[in-house]
């Protein structure tokens, strides 16, 4: 059946107890009817040839060993998206700080959009914090790699303290870390102008502008705002590198004098929280405190192994740890993979597991798939087993969090991409670079048996549905490696310890 031709049951389960952050509500939640649909190729797998085994494990017991399991994650860790983004890192990162001394971004920048909760179910949208804030006892660090706009810097800081947050010495900025000012954001979006019909489909946030800035090496460092006399000579050489690009762009002398006078005010503020983070980095490693990187994006928009052009303009794979803090690979530990249910994208670029019309459209609809920076609508689809292992290969995963699992409750069935093939049929190996490969090729799916029930409140692996568990294992089989950490709601207790 095409894609075109996805049928929807609009009917609702009304009277339905489920719960948010532990909270108990009765309401309407959606009935999801996709029929198998697809240019695809479809293979049933028959759940009950292969029963789940159960335990005798109650829940405390699970969520100790769960505890016991993060505990003992290496001194630096990290915490990386296995899609395009959007998949839920901020939540575990945020579970994760507890155990952790310091959390710390190490590239991207506001184009990150990472949506947290504090126990009393509170929502907070982070774009350059990072997410271990809400947790008293954690130094959060902005690290070299990232790219700094300082009014938004501010505002979330703003915001925090507002909501009883605090962020006096607790959080560092790198001096290396390169700004990002108001005018890249302009550049970015008359960029974007440019491409007309191949746009790339960027936040317009003016990361792509700021790390061109930053690789033409005429971009300004944090570490220039105590130095205002250059760093007006540097302003005006890049102010004026930007006229001279593009033609809608606008430069005089008040707008120099201006971004001056606002600029002096920020070095003031930021001052507190500048810091040589590598040497802080490096030094708390020797001390023996243990250190959470939270990647911004994730691998399949890395500027060299995603869908490129497609992509961001940093590294948000392992390698970007080490170049965006400043430490040995020898040091990096365990890895955590986040990575949807189903799949997910914003912006343009291929998306070979995509769902189109009304059944993608329902998806984003009972997953509130709306982007956290900018509020645009996700591109939703089946979760692509082959885009997976090829992240999970690049990274070196140690274990998966599988997030938003209660999104695919009620749907009679679910489908894995599990294989690519060329027009021809010829058997595609890996996720190619290829991007008119990418964008003809046919994905083969496995189809499941969904579960028709809400597991929003459950806690305990062994209390989901059969069929749940067994999509969580094949996920497992098809992948090679272990998921670890199951999402089923927003809220900070909605985490099933695998």
């Amino acid at each position: 059946m095409a894609l075109s031709s996805l049928r929807l049951d609009s009917t609702h389960i009304s009277g339905t107890q489920w719960s948010i952050n532990g909270r108990k509500f009765r309401g309407e939640r959606p009935v999801l009817n996709f029929p198998c649909a697809s240019r695809t190729t479809q293979k049933v797998i028959d759940v009950s040839a292969k029963a789940v085994a159960s335990s005798s494990l109650s829940v405390t017991e699970q969520t100790k060993d769960g505890l016991d399991r993060v505990s003992s994650l290496s001194q630096v860790s990290g915490v990386l998206g296995c899609q395009w983004g959007d998949e839920g890192k901020g939540k575990l990162v945020d579970i994760l700080a507890g155990h952790f001394d310091i959390v710390a971004r190490c590239q991207g920048g506001a184009n990150a959009g990472h949506t947290i909760y504090n126990d009393e179910g509170k929502k907070f949208a982070l774009h350059l914090v990072p997410s271990g804030i809400l947790n008293e006892e954690t130094l959060c660090i902005i690290g070299n790699g990232v790219v700094v706009n300082l009014p938004g810097l501010f505002k979330e800081i703003d915001n925090l303290e507002s909501n009883g947050v605090s962020c006096k010495g607790r959080i560092l900025v790198s001096d290396r870390a390169h700004l990002l000012f108001d005018f890249h954001q302009t550049v970015d979006g008359l960029r974007e102008s440019e491409l007309d019909k191949s746009f790339i489909g960027t936040t317009k946030r003016g990361i792509g502008p700021c790390y061109s800035s930053k690789v033409n090496r005429n971009g300004i460092r944090v570490s220039d705002l105590r130095h205002m006399d250059i760093f007006r000579h540097k302003l005006d050489l890049l102010l004026s590198d930007a006229a001279s690009r593009f033609r809608g762009f606008n430069y005089n002398a008040n707008m120099l004098r201006d971004e001056i006078d606002q600029y002096k005010r920020f070095a003031d503020r930021l001052e507190p929280f500048i810091a040589d983070t590598v040497h802080v980095v490096n030094e708390s490693i020797a001390q023996k405190k243990k250190i959470l990187v939270e990647g911004g994006q994730a691998t399949m928009l890395d500027i060299d192994f995603g869908t490129y052009p497609f992509v961001t303009s940093s590294s948000p794979s392992a390698g970007g740890i080490c170049t965006g803090l400043g430490v040995a690979p020898r040091v990096l530990g365990d890895l955590i993979g986040v990575v949807k249910a189903y799949t997910t994208r914003v912006g343009s670029g291929p998306f070979p597991t995509e769902m189109l019309g009304k059944g993608g459209d329902r998806l984003r609809a009972a997953g509130h798939e709306y982007g956290t920076t900018t509020g645009r609508p996700r591109r939703c689809g089946w979760l692509d087993i082959v885009a997976l292992k090829y992240c999970c290969q690049i990274n070196g995963f140690s274990s998966l969090n599988l997030t938003k699992l209660d999104v695919l409750s009620h749907l009679p069935e679910i489908q894995l991409g599990v294989a690519y093939k060329k027009i021809d049929n010829t058997p595609i190996s890996s996720f190619p670079g290829d991007l008119h490969v990418l964008e003809q090729l046919k994905v083969e799916y496995e189809v499941l048996p969904g579960w028709q029930s809400d597991i929003s409140s459950i806690r305990n692996y062994e209390e989901l549905p059969e069929a749940a568990r067994r999509y969580v294992e094949r996920i497992e089989e098809l992948v090679g490696v272990p998921v670890h950490y199951i999402g089923v709601g927003p809220g900070r207790d909605a985490l099933i310890y695998k």
